[in-house]
């Protein structure tokens, strides 16, 4: 890593955030983590600054001084051009005073140019107080500005004047468009300002307890999705109750796997549909925005029709709850491979697309996590089709093979209510994410995180065989509930989408277009990177409101599976488990890259998921 480029106490110019001003600053230190220096504006503002935002003031004094360095030689060259006459031109007398009074006339309007042409960069680079404070919307100093009106006005008097007299007589020179594109470029010189070229940087905070931990973790959340989905098989799934283990061979089906392809291509297939709007994502490191085709809810219905045209060819769709094993299986190896697929083709990839945390250099951790943030093949991006796709519309797809193997296996003639619930909360909370599809790219799953072992197994092994847990059980382990219980559910889960829905599109609209007049009543804290903390609506309640809503809802799916045995509610506490190490990893990711204003924020809204307990 790069050591430090300022000293402490040293003043220097600093970008304020939002803007392309400078202003004169003081170091008065540097947090060596967050790689963030923090500043001490004239007025007492106290920010945190990335150093691409932070200049020497020895850089704008050699701009400035080039600048002005120019115009003597140019006035020189004016005086050389009015001495020199053509050879028919009378040689002294009344013609010569008329062209001293040309040339006394040019040195003056040069002289009001230059004036004028430097006063912006007294404004620009040196800010009275009430600048910064318009800025921070407090009420300005009428007294100041009044002061400084008249200072102005007295400066640019004489260049008002002359120019009231040209309009008046429509006078007009011959170089004034000339002198126009040469005051239009001084003044570039003071505005652009040329950026540092960023220098790559290694992942130094390891997460999941580092190499060991997240080798470990390989094995560890495979043997977990296998251990539920057997203790559900059993006739008493008490955790003391440990299953027997099956034979390995007995995992492995090449015609499942075949199917699993199948289905992995199928959506593949609906992805490249060119149906759909193209948005934009979130800028990268590097200013670039890619893009992306929103068409996951054409693909829902697409595979609604696809899955509606085999039953009535009475395929039969409860084979997916016998052979509800392989399939877990077959999804494990393919995520796998693809893993291994992700890593090998990110050993190219440049640095600029390289993901922030998957960078360590070492091959576990970087394996697991992920090396490169947006692997891509032309268009495809394989990241954000394995993020709603394959495993979100099969968590749909199971639920509704173990609601047809339920009526099977017991003979019923309409499912039984418990199923119903399951399947309705879960068929709206997938519905929801594919309807709010572009929502997704402004998760960290899309702007931060790399597409390796983690997301991989999460979107295609844990989304669909995890979740679908419930209905899993229900099927071996029916459960009666009555219609009060079932309103009651229902309206838990009604309250918990509501928080859902409505925080994540507050943060989300707000991401996209801050100005919105639809947002105007959303009060935010500003940071050095030019966004806002929202500390009003769900975001000034907790800090995290949409995790709070999550719970809810996924207690409400666990409750119609009743209270016989805990392992239906496993996801519930998986879920808080989730979140609350989603939330601490947002906590430290938010303190570095919003420093001061984040703990400025989080002394608004002290709690962080559940209001007044945590």
């Amino acid at each position: 890593m790069p050591s430090r480029k300022f000293a402490d106490g040293e003043v220097v110019m600093g970008r304020w955030p939002g803007s392309v001003l400078y202003y004169e600053v003081q170091v008065t230190s540097y947090d060596d983590v967050a790689h963030l220096y923090t500043v001490k504006y004239k007025d007492g503002t106290e920010l945190a600054l990335k150093e691409s935002d932070i200049r020497s003031q020895s850089s704008f004094k050699h701009r400035k001084s080039q600048s002005s360095s120019s115009s003597p030689s140019r006035r020189s060259s004016s005086r050389s051009r009015s001495r020199s006459r053509s050879p028919g031109r009378p040689a002294r007398g009344r013609r010569r005073s008329a062209s001293q009074s040309r040339e006394h006339k040019d040195d003056k309007k040069k002289t009001i140019q230059e004036t004028s042409l430097a006063l912006p960069v007294l404004v620009l680079f040196k800010p009275s107080e009430n600048n910064t404070k318009r800025y921070n919307g407090e009420p300005e100093s009428t007294e100041k500005n009044d002061t400084s009106c008249i200072i102005l006005e007295q400066k640019l008097k004489p260049d008002l004047e002359v120019k009231r007299v040209l309009e008046q007589y429509s006078l007009r020179s011959r170089k004034d468009d000339k002198k126009k594109e040469e005051i239009y470029s001084e003044k570039k010189t003071f505005v652009t300002v040329k950026p540092i070229e960023k220098v790559p940087t290694k992942t130094k905070e390891l997460e999941f307890g580092g190499r060991i931990g997240t080798f470990m973790m390989m094995f560890l959340l495979p043997a977990t999705v296998f251990y539920l989905l057997l203790m559900c098989k059993q006739d008493d799934p008490s955790l003391v109750n440990f299953p027997p283990l099956p034979a390995l061979d007995s995992l492995w089906d090449g015609r499942v796997f075949g199917l699993y392809l199948l289905w992995f291509f199928l959506q593949a297939v609906f992805y490249l549909l060119p149906i759909g709007k193209v948005v934009e994502g979130l800028p990268l490191s590097n200013g670039r925005k890619l893009q992306y085709r929103i068409n996951g809810f054409y693909a829902f219905i697409l595979t609604a029709a696809a899955i509606g045209v085999l039953l009535y060819f009475q395929f039969e769709l409860h084979y997916l709850y016998d052979h509800f094993m392989q399939f877990a299986a077959a999804a494990a190896a393919f995520s796998l491979a693809l893993s291994i697929y992700l890593y090998v083709r990110s050993l190219k990839a440049s640095e600029e697309e390289l993901a922030p945390g998957g960078n360590s250099g070492y091959f576990i951790y970087d394996f697991f996590i992920g090396h490169e943030l947006n692997p891509r093949i032309g268009s495809f991006d394989l990241k954000y089709f394995c993020e709603l796709r394959p495993g979100l519309i099969g968590w749909v797809v199971i639920n509704l093979a173990m609601l047809l193997a339920e009526m099977k296996i017991h003979n019923l003639s309409v499912p039984s209510l418990s199923m119903i619930l399951v399947n309705s909360f879960q068929l709206l909370y997938v519905v929801d994410a594919l309807w709010n599809e572009e929502a997704v790219l402004t998760t960290m799953d899309i702007t931060h995180d790399g597409f390796g072992f983690m997301l991989a197994f999460g979107d295609l092994v844990w989304v669909p065989f995890v979740y679908s847990l419930q209905a899993f059980y229900l099927v071996g382990h029916p459960t009666a509930i009555t219609w009060p219980v079932a309103v009651a559910i229902t309206v838990l889960n009604c309250v918990g989408y509501y928080i859902f829905r409505s925080a994540n599109s507050q943060k989300n609209n707000f991401r996209r277009n801050p100005a919105d007049p639809k947002l105007a009543n959303l009060k935010f804290i500003p940071t050095a990177t030019g966004k806002g903390l929202l500390v009003t609506g769900w975001w000034g309640f907790v800090r995290h409101p949409n995790y709070l809503g999550d719970i809810i809802m996924a207690l409400a799916w666990s409750l119609p599976c009743g209270f016989n045995h805990i392992l239906p509610y496993f996801y519930v506490i998986y879920f808080i488990c989730l979140l609350v190490h989603r939330e601490a990893r947002d906590e430290h990711h938010c303190k570095q890259k919003y420093g001061l204003a984040w703990g400025r924020y989080c002394q608004r809204v002290p709690y962080r998921i559940f209001p007044y307990i945590y």
